[in-house]
């Protein structure tokens, strides 16, 4: 298992184990996360799994594929660099311990 925090906007903290081979968005969905919507179900079809990676993960992190690139644009106040779609990050036991904020909403 790898431990994942996801870090509301107002500052709620929520630590949880996912299993390897799942998304860091069914980690949130399976686990009551609040502000990961994933209203596509993880097919990368919606920005509602938004997510900033924390800056001490960015380079641990698969990097974005170009269609991930292009959900991006549809999302809340995207960051060139930070911006994830949780549907897109398979949790890895090398990702034990990554940390996501997640934005103030999902569009």
């Amino acid at each position: 298992m790898a431990m994942i925090t996801y870090l509301e906007f107002n500052g709620t903290r929520h630590d949880v184990e996912v299993r390897p081979g799942k998304t860091v968005m069914e980690g949130a969905r399976d686990n009551g996360v609040p502000g990961i919507d994933a209203d596509c179900g993880g097919a990368c079809a919606c920005s509602t799994c938004h997510v900033y990676v924390d800056d001490a993960w960015l380079d641990r992190v698969p990097k974005k594929d170009a269609m991930e690139e292009d959900m991006l644009d549809f999302a809340y106040k995207p960051d060139p660099v930070r911006s994830r779609l949780t549907c897109q990050i398979k949790v890895t036991e090398a990702l034990d311990g990554l940390v996501v904020h997640i934005p103030e909403k999902q569009i």
